[in-house]
């Protein structure tokens, strides 16, 4: 398998970030092919210290890394990654990498 992580810093207004991203990225990103699951983080991402400067993690879940480039090559993918801009004022990190179990 594959994920990325999409790692989404601290917005100027949460409550705003959070409508928008449940009512209108979410269901964007889930139209990209290839996509196995999508799971997001529930309540505060904290560090073992405490606080995090994160607000949302969001993993989603391809078969591999050609999978990946495959949807974000899409028509999906392109206004899944556009949307970006629209929300994230806090601005977003995102890391792709293959999965194994050990």
């Amino acid at each position: 398998m594959a994920e990325i992580v999409v790692m989404y810093k601290t917005p100027k207004d949460p409550a705003a970030f959070d409508k928008y991203y449940a009512e209108t990225h979410v269901p964007l990103a889930k139209k990209m092919p290839g996509l196995r699951k999508f799971q997001v983080s529930q309540g505060p991402v904290a560090t073992p210290a405490g606080p995090s400067a994160f607000h949302l993690i969001a993993i989603l879940t391809f078969d591999n890394m050609a999978a990946i480039q495959k949807a974000f090559g899409s028509a999906e993918g392109h206004a899944a990654a556009g949307d970006l801009p629209k929300f994230a004022s806090g601005g977003a990190d995102m890391l792709l990498f293959d999965t194994r179990e050990v």
